[in-house]
């Protein structure tokens, strides 16, 4: 399965780096702060043209605009605007040093970034975790968290899994697929470290095979093993990384719900979410989101506890209903 990530935010045309850096200035003068203006050039140029306007704002009028900005907004509307300002990788890595601060370890922010990436974007995420913190993330990682848990995600952020561009083997996924079953249904409990391995270290369209292996030779699906054999964090983290084998708009659509389900709603991942999919998938997402659970994605952050400025910048982000 070939999957097409269609993005929501792509770059504007015409653009003009100083003429919205000076609109910007203006929406930000004088009493009062005119936010809609603030929305409607942030959350229609991409990252790259961003960054441009960041540039020409501090030559025009040697001032940062994400210090201006914060100090013009507020609350979880800043929060989205300031994400949007900041290149994508510094932003997840930020994401991730902040559900590891602190007391406690929010374990399926972690989930969410290291176990939907490439091996590609997942380089690239560590070096600028360690450029940003000081710190090596996976020593980082190793302090906040334990168990099997640890050791997937310590593999995953060591860089062990194939490139994407490593061929496909019908006859390793069938061995793979071997060994899963008798790593886990076809003994009493559970080898976890052989999940582990080929979890961490196959590519993605690799994995895909040996999951289809695995079915030809249970007669069950991957998940309902995982379901039986793991539990709390190790199975979420499996689990996200199959459904982004099968399907990462799948994933996402799924967080998305579960961010605004309920009462509450989980702000930090719906912004990190709509934020750091707008360029690559986010349109996908809503598709995808639209056929799990028949309703539109703009409907569902409508009627969820989002409101105001806040609620209008992350639908701007989503392009048309």
């Amino acid at each position: 399965m070939d999957y097409k990530a269609e993005p929501c935010v792509t770059a504007h045309s015409p653009f003009n780096a100083a003429s919205d850096s000076q609109e910007l200035r203006g929406a930000m003068r004088g009493l009062g702060t005119d936010e809609q203006q603030i929305i409607d050039i942030l959350t229609t140029r991409n990252n790259a043209q961003r960054q441009l306007i960041s540039a020409a704002y501090a030559t025009e009028f040697e001032r940062d605009l994400i210090d201006d900005l914060k100090g013009e907004l507020g609350g979880k509307f800043e929060n989205v605007i300031v994400a949007l300002m900041m290149p994508p990788v510094e932003y997840l890595c930020q994401q991730l040093h902040s559900a590891m601060a602190g007391m406690g370890t929010e374990e399926a922010t972690l989930v969410e970034i290291l176990c939907t990436k490439t091996n590609e974007e997942m380089q690239q995420i560590v070096a600028s975790y360690e450029e940003q913190w000081g710190r090596p993330l996976a020593e980082q990682m190793c302090s906040e968290t334990s168990g099997f848990f640890r050791r997937l995600l310590t593999l995953i952020v060591t860089g062990v899994r194939d490139p994407l561009n490593t061929p496909v083997d019908p006859d390793l996924a069938k061995d793979q697929a071997s060994q899963l079953f008798a790593a886990g249904e076809a003994k009493l409990g559970t080898d976890e470290e052989v999940f582990n391995r080929i979890m961490s270290h196959a590519s993605f369209p690799q994995l895909r095979l040996v999951f289809e292996e695995y079915k030809e030779l249970t007669g069950q699906t991957i998940e309902q093993a995982i379901k039986h054999e793991m539990a709390d964090e190790l199975h979420e983290a499996m689990m996200a990384i199959v459904e982004c084998v099968q399907s990462p708009a799948a994933f996402f659509a799924n967080r998305l719900y579960k961010a605004m389900d309920g009462a509450g709603t989980d702000d930090d991942t719906l912004i990190r979410i709509i934020v750091s999919r707008s360029e690559i998938d986010l349109a996908t997402i809503k598709q995808e989101f639209e056929r799990i659970y028949n309703r539109t994605l703009h409907s569902a952050i409508e009627d969820s506890e989002t409101s105001g400025d806040y609620k209008r910048a992350l639908t701007a982000l989503l392009g048309g209903a």
